[in-house]
């Protein structure tokens, strides 16, 4: 079995990488500077983001080579396991890397929503790719928080960096914004296959043996993480991917509903509810009316 690396703190992976410990809860390295890491696993206990420097055509998204050649941001949270294979030439170091602990922003506005930044659950073929102009502005970000991990650590530290960290993600939230819309042809075809998965599930018996579809379970299907998943479904149709699949579940009970050959129980079971009252309550909240009503009045 592999041997898998555990990285606690910010101050063991500068000895990784051979670099000085500036501030116990953060670290900015310019990765041209630091040690090369030799070909593990990791296991991060600290948030990571990594500005990778490629060439187009060297990494692929899917069957398609990133469309960007300035850069690539890849972002992983606590808990997350990450292979890193320096042999490969494109990994060669180049780019930066800033690393901090959840410990950082407890306590700040950052802390308080740093799970709304969801591009850190992101599979990293869902990574952000960078315009010329996009770059220069996160390495301007990181220059200023590196700036302040150079300045004696004094009561504003702390409000400082996790403001300029702030800021940051709020940049790459705009930038993933312009990715939906940019990217498209990576996307195109995703809701289409999306309704179809749904339409092939529920008219097969796995709803009564697995439940209602999930939308990890749907995600896992059309090849997307969760997170990135979710955030594409909203942004093509206004809708949370739950909220859809709930839509598509609706639509087919109104139609199983003028089965008279079948009891509203029967209904919930076919579709994956385990207990019926939940599908009688979820059908009055989208439809206003219970099954048997709309049974009844239509």
């Amino acid at each position: 079995m592999e041997k898998i690396t555990k990285i606690d703190t910010v101050d063991q992976y500068n000895k990784l990488r051979g670099m000085t410990t500036l501030h116990p809860l953060i670290t900015v390295i310019d990765l041209a500077k630091a040690q090369p890491i030799p070909a593990q696993t990791f296991n991060f206990g600290v948030y990571a983001i990594y500005l990778k420097d490629l060439k187009c055509g060297e990494i692929r998204y899917g069957r398609n080579n990133y469309d960007y050649q300035e850069g690539t941001l890849v972002f992983t949270a606590p808990g997350q396991i990450i292979r890193v294979e320096p042999k490969v030439t494109t990994f060669e170091p180049k780019g930066w890397a800033l690393l901090f602990h959840p410990d950082l922003i407890k306590g700040t506005a950052l802390g308080r929503h740093i799970q709304d930044y969801s591009f850190f659950s992101y599979d990293v073929n869902e990574a952000l790719h960078l315009s010329d102009k996009e770059r220069q502005l996160v390495i301007d970000c990181f220059t200023k928080i590196e700036y302040e991990l150079e300045q004696t650590i004094d009561k504003h530290s702390r409000t400082l960096i996790a403001t300029n960290l702030e800021l940051f993600l709020n940049y790459c939230t705009r930038f993933y914004d312009r990715q939906f819309i940019t990217r498209d042809h990576a996307h195109r075809g995703i809701l289409e296959r999306f309704e179809a998965l749904l339409n092939d599930y529920f008219t097969s018996p796995k709803p009564q043996t697995n439940g209602l579809p999930t939308v990890a379970f749907c995600a896992a299907e059309l090849n997307l993480s969760a997170n990135y998943f979710g955030d594409l479904i909203k942004k093509e149709t206004g809708q949370t991917a739950l909220e859809y699949i709930q839509r598509k579940l609706i639509d087919i009970a109104k139609e199983r509903v003028f089965d008279a050959s079948l009891s509203i129980s029967q209904i919930a079971y076919q579709l994956g509810f385990k207990y019926p009252q939940h599908f009688t309550r979820l059908f009055k909240q989208q439809v206003g009316q219970t099954p048997n009503d709309y049974r009844g009045v239509n």
